[in-house]
C-alpha cells in the first residue's frame, strides 16, 4: 500500500496470462504476449484479482475516478461506479478496490464511493465482482481504502479524526469482526493471520488473529532500526515464505532539521522475531518489492549517498554492488528487467549505462 509510493500517473491497463508458445525441435520460443490488452481503462491504481475478475482505480478524461471491473479472461468491461479518495496520506498514491473471493467462485469487491451531502465523505460499499450488484454500504469520514486481508476486509476509518480505527468486515455482509483503535495498515496476510503496520509516535508491528482479533505478536519498530523513526518519509513492506521485509524511508523534522532513523529490517511472520537489520540505506525507486529484490544506497553522516546494492531478501546480505565512482553522474533515471539482475541508468536523448547487479559489470 504512506508509503515510498510516488504518484502514480494514468497509464493504459495491460492485463493477462502471459503465454508462452511451446517449442519443438530447434525452433525458438514466440516472446511473452497479453492475451488481451483494454485501452480504454487509465489505470492509476494497482490492480487486483480474484473469481476471474480484475480491477482497477481508473480516471476518467473529466479527472474523475471509477472503480472498474474487467473480465480476466477477455478484458471485457463489467462494469465501472464512480470512486473516491477521502483521507489519503500526500505520498500514498490512488487506492485499488479489494476484492475477496467468497466460494462456489464468487467474490465481493469493495471500493470507496463518493458521498454528497450529509456528514459523511465517502461510502464503502460492497459489490458483486462480476455484476456489480450493491451487497452493502458503510459510510466513512476519511480512509486510507479497503485492503483484502485473508477472507475478510481490513479499513482504516475516519483517519482524520481522533477516533481512527482500523475494522475487519465480513465481505459477504460488511458486517464488523472486530476493529483495533488507532491509524493500521495491512502489511501481509494470510488466511488466519494478519500484520498490520501500526502508524503512531512510535510505530508498531502487530500480528492478529483474523477472526478473533487476537495479538499474536508485537514488535515496535524502533527496536530494531533505533529510536526516532517518524513515518512521515514514507515505508514499504514485501514478504517471502516465511519472513516479512520492511522499509522505512528518512524523515527530516521541520523543528529540528534532524533526520529520523531509516533502513530495511526482517521479521518473522511466525513470532515477529528481527532476522536482520541494515539501518541508514535508503531504497531506490523504481524498485522490486523489498521482499524480492531490495536495491538500496548507503547514507552516511553528513547526508552523501554511497553506490547501489541488491541485498538478499532472506539474509540481508549484499548479492552484488555497483560502487558510487561508477555511477554515471546525474540526470538519470533508473530501469531494472523483470528479475532485477541489472540496473540501468537512462538518459533523455543520450546513451545510458546498464550493470550486471551480482558482479558490478557494466
Amino acid at each position: 500500500m504512506p508509503v515510498t509510493r510516488p504518484h502514480v500517473k494514468a497509464a493504459l491497463v495491460l492485463v493477462g496470462a502471459l503465454a508462452l508458445a511451446g517449442c519443438s525441435g530447434s525452433e525458438a520460443a514466440t516472446p511473452p504476449h497479453p492475451t488481451w490488452h483494454n485501452g480504454e481503462v487509465n489505470a492509476v491504481s494497482r490492480t487486483t484479482a480474484a473469481a476471474g475478475v480484475a480491477m482497477t482505480t481508473s480516471l476518467r478524461p473529466e479527472g474523475t475516478l471509477e472503480t472498474v471491473a474487467l473480465d480476466l479472461a477477455t478484458g471485457r468491461k463489467l462494469w465501472a461506479h464512480p470512486a473516491t479518495m477521502a483521507g489519503r496520506l500526500p505520498g500514498m498514491g490512488v487506492p485499488a478496490p479489494a476484492i475477496v473471493e467468497t466460494g462456489e467462485g464468487k467474490a465481493v469487491a469493495v471500493a470507496v464511493d463518493p458521498t454528497r451531502g450529509g456528514r459523511w465523505n465517502a461510502t464503502l460499499i460492497g459489490r458483486d465482482a462480476r455484476t456489480g450488484t450493491q451487497r452493502w454500504t458503510r459510510p466513512l469520514h476519511s480512509t486510507f481504502g479497503p485492503q483484502r486481508c485473508g477472507a475478510f476486509i481490513c479499513v482504516s476509518e475516519h483517519t482524520a479524526l481522533a477516533k481512527a480505527r482500523i475494522v475487519v468486515l465480513d465481505p459477504a455482509t460488511g458486517r464488523p469482526m472486530w476493529k483495533l483503535p488507532g491509524i493500521a495498515e495491512v502489511e501481509w496476510s494470510d488466511a488466519s493471520r494478519a500484520v498490520f503496520l501500526r502508524l503512531a509516535r512510535h510505530p508498531v508491528l502487530e500480528a492478529h488473529d483474523l477472526r478473533s482479533g487476537k495479538l499474536a505478536w508485537r514488535l515496535p519498530v524502533e527496536q530494531a532500526l533505533g529510536a526516532g523513526v517518524d513515518m512521515s518519509g514514507g515505508w514499504s513492506f514485501g514478504a517471502t515464505d516465511d519472513n516479512l521485509i520492511g522499509y522505512v524511508a528518512p524523515y527530516t523534522r521541520p523543528a529540528t532539521k534532524k533526520v529520523s532513523a531509516f533502513g530495511l529490517l526482517s521479521v518473522k511472520l511466525a513470532d515477529g522475531t528481527v532476522n536482520w537489520i541494515r539501518p541508514s540505506v535508503v531504497r531506490v525507486y523504481p524498485s522490486g518489492s523489498p521482499g524480492f529484490a531490495p536495491v538500496v544506497r548507503p547514507v552516511d553522516r553528513q547526508g552523501q549517498y554511497g553506490g547501489f546494492a541488491r541485498l538478499d531478501a532472506e539474509s540481508g546480505r549484499v548479492l552484488g554492488q555497483i560502487p558510487a565512482a561508477q555511477v554515471p553522474g546525474s540526470g538519470w533515471w533508473l530501469a531494472f528487467p523483470a528479475r532485477m539482475e541489472k540496473l540501468g541508468f537512462l538518459k533523455h536523448g543520450r546513451p545510458g549505462t546498464a550493470f550486471d547487479l551480482a558482479t558490478g559489470r557494466a
